[in-house]
């Protein structure tokens, strides 16, 4: 989604009100959670819905 919007990891993480570092392990999955008001920031920011940046993966 960031690519599609031509937006930078940065200029996301400003936007939405996180640190960069954050944001990065939000994107590369190693987050625990993610607080909603977080992912409506986020969902706000992209003009997205959750589904398009969420990907079920089970654990092995």
């Amino acid at each position: 989604m960031l690519a599609r919007r031509k937006m930078s990891s940065g200029e996301l993480a400003e936007k939405v009100g996180i640190t960069p570092a954050n944001l990065s392990i939000l994107k590369c999955g190693k987050a625990k959670a993610i607080r909603l008001s977080t992912m409506e920031a986020i969902c706000k920011a992209l003009d997205c819905q959750p589904g398009d940046i969420l990907e079920y993966q089970p654990e092995e």
